[in-house]
């Protein structure tokens, strides 16, 4: 289609109440849950990349794409024929503790298009300009920010996990002041447009604008009160355009409680299964608030992410984030958590110790479950089932995290094995070099124990432990605080000590100790095959896992080369390495050219990523 003559069908704001006030400044907005805006125009927009898959979703032509209209739209320069500009209100638990209002500060929705095969995508633009919901800031996002978002929602995408999609990625001549590290030193930096869609970007935090006054933070939503008929309106929506299984199975008005039950339920378990899918993959989120968690159970909101190197379960990938509240290992734990917080959000229509129930009940076995079941995949491990296999994963991820061997290199190497049909011991030894070469050096695995508390504050927290006077200050949780921080910093220094020798001997023994398991698993699978189905079943178990265990992963080096690029004007790499991004799993030798197949440099590990956009 030609962008004049896209499908659009902007139900959310036909069927949700919507202010259409336009008062262009920032406020409170009640009893709705969109606000109408108008997009902020930008000098010079130029397109950087696109997704024609993505923008092929919206029936769009890539002929269109090359016309000098689409930059103009796409930017917010222009508006679409059919298209309403609006900001979506939600609230949201940021770090824990509930926030208030929050809502679109920076992303402005277009419109939904329907497009030829009936699908309903909304459109967005990140980075187009102020809203009501845009607090003290000027409704931009930057080249950096935009650039990282661009490329991880596609390498979402391909990685074939559940995320919202971005279509393009546009700079602008016009500046906005950032303070990148937030340390003073604030810079002017290009203003960038991100377009995205997804069937809906409603979150978590749309359904807490009804929460009354928090007794921690002593604040509210902005529409207490007014759960009728607005939280209904807004369940309704979302089963009706988006749960079509449940909506035909519980159309309403009838049986509403059954309705939102299986509503409730469902969301648990995409969550759970969402949740298992990151912890597989080493992708590590950053700000798992209650405001970046879809209502789909899609991936939502990249900012401060990073996919795990050297394997560590507490890498905390956020710099903003000092506690490491969502630190790797923790996110199937704060994603059940926020899970709780939407029963709460929805007691009104679904009484909350129902949905707590269903909870409790649903989603650690379906994490469980669907965990086990990707990391047999991932080891390759189809035709058989043992009694011993989740032990064999956990003793896989105790190695990981013993050794430090890089998780997306280890996995992607580990079908080098190959299946016997007999319980003769055999030789691991090139898997083996290889998996220990992917081993940090002690100094750099000594980098992931770090203290959570700032230099000063920790040396005050001992100099009160040696008064006595700890514990009367700052209680119980100061005091094992401190005993943690204390333990941290011992194994640091044990770290820091011990020989490179002493670490390649020890990461030998227990590879060594873990293929062998391994192994002997294997040549199970292939138990009392003949020659011809033993090779075919090696075959088979090879491209299996390579179909699971990408080659390449968005890391942080890799995205803060393409934003090095990207600042002189220079956006070549970034477009290799989106190519590279849409074929993870692929084998040859189309991108060995841009080495980015190994473990990181060791300049990369000092990088620091934060919310600041």
């Amino acid at each position: 289609r030609q962008l004049s003559h896209l499908n659009f069908d902007n139900a959310v704001l036909r069927e949700l109440p919507v202010d259409d006030s336009k008062i262009p400044h920032v406020r409170q907005v009640s009893g709705a849950c969109y606000s109408l805006v108008d997009t902020d125009s930008v000098d010079n927009p130029k397109l950087i990349s696109y997704s024609e898959e993505c923008l092929d979703l919206l029936d769009i032509d890539e002929n269109e794409i090359k016309k000098p209209d689409f930059v103009e739209y796409f930017s917010g320069n222009k508006t679409l024929t059919g298209s309403q500009t609006a900001a979506h209100c939600y609230c949201g638990h940021q770090f824990g503790y509930f926030s208030g209002q929050l809502g679109d500060g920076r992303a402005i929705y277009l419109g939904e298009i329907i497009n030829f095969n009936n699908e309903r995508w909304e459109l967005q633009l990140k980075g187009a300009g102020k809203t009501p919901f845009s607090r003290t800031a000027d409704g931009r996002a930057v080249l950096r920010s935009s650039i990282r978002e661009f490329l991880c929602s596609e390498a979402m995408f391909h990685l074939n996990i559940p995320t919202t999609r971005a279509a393009s990625l546009i700079v602008s001549d016009t500046k906005c002041m950032r303070d990148p590290l937030y340390d003073g030193h604030p810079l002017y930096e290009p203003c960038t447009i991100v377009s995205r869609i997804a069937p809906s970007f409603i979150r978590f935090g749309s359904f807490e604008i009804f929460k009354d006054t928090d007794p921690k933070t002593d604040r509210k939503g902005p529409s207490v009160g007014k759960e009728v008929p607005i939280l209904f309106n807004l369940l309704d929506y979302v089963i009706k355009y988006h749960y079509p299984d449940i909506q035909k199975k519980h159309p309403e008005p009838k049986d509403k409680k059954a309705r939102y039950t299986a509503f409730y339920r469902e969301i648990t378990e995409r969550t759970a299964r969402l949740a298992a899918e990151w912890q597989c993959v080493g992708f590590a989120h950053g700000v798992l608030n209650t405001d970046n968690m879809s209502i789909l159970g899609l991936t939502l909101d990249y900012g401060p992410f990073g996919f795990v190197d050297f394997y560590d379960p507490g890498f905390i990938c956020n710099g903003s984030d000092k506690e490491g509240r969502y630190a790797f290992e923790k996110q199937p734990e704060i994603c059940k958590w926020n899970l709780s917080k939407l029963a709460e959000a929805i007691d009104y229509a679904l009484p909350k110790e129902e949905s707590l129930k269903i909870l409790e009940d649903v989603y650690d076995s379906v994490y469980t479950d669907y965990f086990h079941h990707k990391m047999m995949q991932k080891l390759g491990l189809n035709r058989t089932k043992d009694d011993d296999d989740k032990k064999l994963v956990e003793s896989l991820l105790e190695t990981l995290t013993s050794t430090g061997a890089d998780m997306t290199n280890t996995f992607r190497n580990l079908n080098k094995l190959v299946m016997y049909a007999s319980e003769k011991e055999e030789d691991c030894g090139a898997v083996l070099t290889y998996v220990v070469s992917q081993c940090p050096p002690p100094e750099e695995y000594a980098s992931r124990f770090k203290s959570a508390l700032p230099e000063g504050q920790l040396r005050a927290f001992i100099m009160l432990a040696q008064q006595g006077r700890l514990e009367a200050l700052a209680g119980e949780a100061g005091v094992a605080l401190l005993r943690k921080e204390m333990e941290t910093l011992k194994l640091k220094e044990e770290w820091a000590k011990k020989s490179p020798e002493g670490k390649l001997k020890s990461d030998t023994e227990a590879w060594k100790a873990w293929l062998d398991k391994y192994q002997i698993r294997l040549n199970k699978e292939v138990a009392g095959l003949n020659e011809d189905e033993l090779k075919a079943a090696n075959t088979a178990r090879v491209e299996a896992m390579n179909a699971v265990n990408p080659k390449y992963v968005l890391r942080n080096y890799i995205a803060q080369k393409v934003i090095e690029d990207a600042e002189t004007g220079d956006y070549t790499l970034c477009n290799r390495v989106f190519e590279m991004l849409r074929k993870p799993f692929a084998e040859g030798e189309e991108f060995e050219d841009l080495d980015f197949g190994g473990t990181r440099p060791k300049w990369a590990a000092k990088l620091c990523v934060t919310c600041s956009s």
